[in-house]
């Protein structure tokens, strides 16, 4: 363990006074960016795109189920890993049981991945997830928002000393590390307004955080998330700790 200054109770709630008036602020800053987020302009979804489910074929606007709004998480299971990315799997298990909360809104969740539909359907029941997982008909809809890339996209980064995380997760995954980092996580939102469906958002990388509920946890924790200088990555899917 490493050493830490020891205080006092009264020294404690004093800085503590201090960190909750900046935590407030974030808060109302983070409000602020929330309003501004909504406030982007609607792109039309121009292009055709179809997907592969439980049901048979549909377009993006059946994937809606009869809501307003769609939220998809981009999951990284290509068509030739063995298993979906850990880093993904940690994802979903807080995306899951938030589902139904969402439908409640009139928002639909569900993942998509370039995956054999029945690959992910399999992988889904390992985890023992319940959300609706679609897997697409071809590369366009992935790669057209930015979560699929090519190998001369990806050469530079292939070039360099590769993180632990990529070789770690790629090897979780069956594949090589070029073929695990080609597919990309992200997150898109769509609405629905007199039968045009409009694209309002995407995100990815650190933009993914909200919904990985660990780290905010973490960083309450005495030691933080405590990754630096680790030789191994620490994150695992649920049931391989």
């Amino acid at each position: 363990m490493p050493e830490h200054r020891v205080g006092t109770q009264a020294e404690w709630q004093a800085e503590r006074d201090e960190l909750l008036a900046k935590e407030k602020e974030l808060t109302r800053r983070s409000d602020a960016l929330a309003e501004q987020r909504r406030q982007l302009p609607w792109v039309p979804v121009e292009k055709e795109y179809r997907f592969e489910t439980e049901d048979g074929t549909k377009s993006l606007g059946d994937l809606f189920d009869g809501r307003s709004q769609l939220l998809v998480y981009h999951f990284m299971f290509g068509p030739t890993y063995e298993a979906g990315c850990p880093v993904c799997s940690s994802i979903a298990d807080t995306l899951n049981p938030n589902a139904v909360h969402l439908r409640a809104r009139d928002v639909t969740l569900l993942c998509s991945s370039r995956g054999p539909l029945e690959k992910l359907l399999g992988y889904r029941k390992r985890m023992g997830w319940t959300f609706n997982w679609v897997s697409t008909v071809g590369s366009d809809f992935h790669r057209d928002i930015g979560f699929l890339h090519t190998p001369e996209e990806l050469k530079p980064f292939l070039e360099g000393e590769l993180p632990p995380a990529v070789t770690q997760n790629a090897k979780a995954c069956g594949v090589d590390a070029g073929t695990y980092v080609s597919e990309g996580p992200g997150l898109s939102a769509y609405i629905k307004s007199e039968g045009v469906i409009y694209r309002t958002y995407v995100s990815t990388a650190r933009g993914l955080e909200p919904a990985m509920a660990y780290y905010g946890l973490l960083d309450r924790a005495p030691m933080g998330r405590h990754e630096e200088g680790d030789e191994d990555f620490w994150l695992h899917r649920h049931d391989e700790y």
